[in-house]
């Protein structure tokens, strides 16, 4: 009898197992492997990143609602947070973008384009709870900052095939500040790139420039192009990169119209 008991109660030990494991895998839709975004900047991708969850509305008539509601829920909740992610990105070192927001036009303009997210990512839940992934580009927050630029830096535009298509500025081992709005010095202090080198288009689709990890990246980099200038910054203080004169002078001899269109990337430590 004890043997037979052992064993009715080990049968009902995997039958019990069966549900919990289903229901286990089941939790979320999306497999356990799949990579989560980042909060925060993207500085290599050139995005602003934030999540939203919605809790399913437990007064609902059926699942369908509930899981609306929850969606619902979920992008309000990716608003407030994307918001705050923007409130938070450098614009030059000193300054964050909560501080121009300050203002009711600039906030409301803000506010405005980020309501026009992107939903990269969405997990559904067994409870019909909802979580989203959510992004905007960088450059929509250039645009705010300088719509109305007029001062374009002289830059010209690149001819033949061995002209430059972009510039890398190899930044390691200097405390910079990634940011919205950095900054090319040459040796005077006199500024040779900036948001103001930048054309009124690409204000409105192109950031200032790129931040990557390493040299590779940033030559395999479609912002850089097939055929970048790399030239090694000679100091940094806040999003700002000052060159050597020798630099300074190699970057003004050349056709650099790519400037024009932002291509610029920046290699961090």
């Amino acid at each position: 009898m004890g043997e037979a008991s052992n064993v009715k109660r080990l049968v009902m030990a995997c039958v019990l197992a069966v549900p919990l494991a289903a229901w286990t895998q089941g939790k979320e839709a999306k497999p356990a492997e799949a990579t989560k975004a980042v909060p925060g900047v993207n500085w290599a991708g050139q995005v602003i990143r934030a999540t939203g969850q919605g809790a399913p509305d437990m007064k609902a008539q059926n699942a369908a609602q509930a899981r609306l509601g929850a969606e619902m829920a979920a992008k309000l909740d990716a608003l407030r947070n994307l918001l705050g992610q923007v409130k938070g990105t450098s614009i030059d070192g000193t300054r964050k973008m909560g501080d121009l927001m300050a203002k009711d036009e600039v906030r409301a303009r803000v506010e405005g384009l980020v309501k026009g997210y992107k939903i990269v990512n969405k997990r559904y839940f067994s409870d019909n709870g909802v979580e989203l992934e959510v992004e905007v580009p960088v450059s929509m927050l250039a645009d705010v900052i300088d719509p109305d630029a007029t001062q374009v830096l002289a830059v010209g535009k690149p001819e033949g095939e061995k002209a430059a298509t972009g510039l890398v500025i190899d930044a390691r081992g200097l405390k910079l500040t990634p940011a919205l709005m950095p900054r090319v010095l040459d040796g005077d202090g006199k500024p040779v790139y900036s948001i103001d080198s930048l054309s009124a288009d690409a204000r409105k689709t192109s950031g200032v420039a790129a931040y990557v990890a390493s040299l590779d990246d940033a030559q395999k980099s479609p912002k850089a192009g097939d055929k970048p200038l790399v030239i090694k910054a000679a100091k940094a203080q806040g999003a700002d990169l000052q060159l050597a004169p020798e630099d300074a002078k190699k970057l003004a001899s050349l056709n650099t119209g790519f400037l024009a269109d932002g291509k610029v990337v920046i290699v961090l430590n």
